[in-house]
């Protein structure tokens, strides 16, 4: 089986030796609590903000896989949120997040987390960052097993704060991270994976 290769990298602050990818101040930089989405009419179902470019603009999977997704971790008035919510990268490509603002953590639902349900492929590795709490502080993956996978913050995990990547152009059946949000999860929890399937599956042109 293939597994989820490289192993995660935490840095204390943004720019430390051994991480790859972006800063706290890339394009995806919020300015005042309001994103500057020029992509107006993509607002998330979950209600909280809408998004912009980036990975998560396209709600019809117009757009394909990129080589890196940066993803930064939001504190806002309207609550806590990873943008884009819905990431997508090459077979072989990577995720950093990085704090923008707030305390957050990134981590995969998989047994090895706090019991979480798997929502990972079968034999990738899962992914754990702890709480980031300084501003610009990164923690990057590399995803070499295609499919699907859903992660949260352990912080915010009951308000919603979940996100998903999507590896490669995987066949949307039989995906641990497409499956029925479980009934074991907080119910704000199971509300959010219910709109990540939503998306993921309009991404990937699997709708009923």
């Amino acid at each position: 089986m293939l597994a989820l290769s490289g192993s995660a990298l935490a840095a204390a602050t943004a720019g430390c030796t051994g991480l790859t990818g972006g800063t706290a101040d890339d394009s995806t930089t919020e300015e005042d609590g309001h994103h500057d989405d020029e992509h107006d009419g993509t607002t998330e179902e979950d209600g909280h903000h809408e998004e912009e470019g980036d990975g998560h603009d396209d709600e019809h999977g117009e757009s394909g896989p990129a080589e890196h997704v940066e993803v930064p971790m939001l504190t806002r008035d309207d609550g806590h949120h990873f943008h884009p919510h819905v990431a997508w990268v090459e077979v072989g490509g990577t995720v950093t997040w990085t704090l923008d603002s707030g305390a957050h953590a990134t981590a995969a639902y998989h047994p090895d987390n706090g019991d979480r349900p798997q929502r990972i492929p079968d034999g990738a590795d899962p992914w754990d960052s702890g709480i980031i709490d300084e501003e610009g502080a990164t923690f990057e993956v590399t995803f070499d097993t295609e499919g699907v996978y859903d992660y949260y913050c352990a912080p915010h995990e009951a308000g919603g704060m979940l996100g998903s990547v999507i590896v490669g152009e995987p066949d949307a059946h039989d995906q641990p991270g497409l499956a029925e949000p479980q009934s074991s999860l907080p119910e704000g929890a199971q509300s959010k994976l219910a709109d990540l399937n939503e998306m993921v599956n309009e991404k990937l042109g699997h709708t009923h």
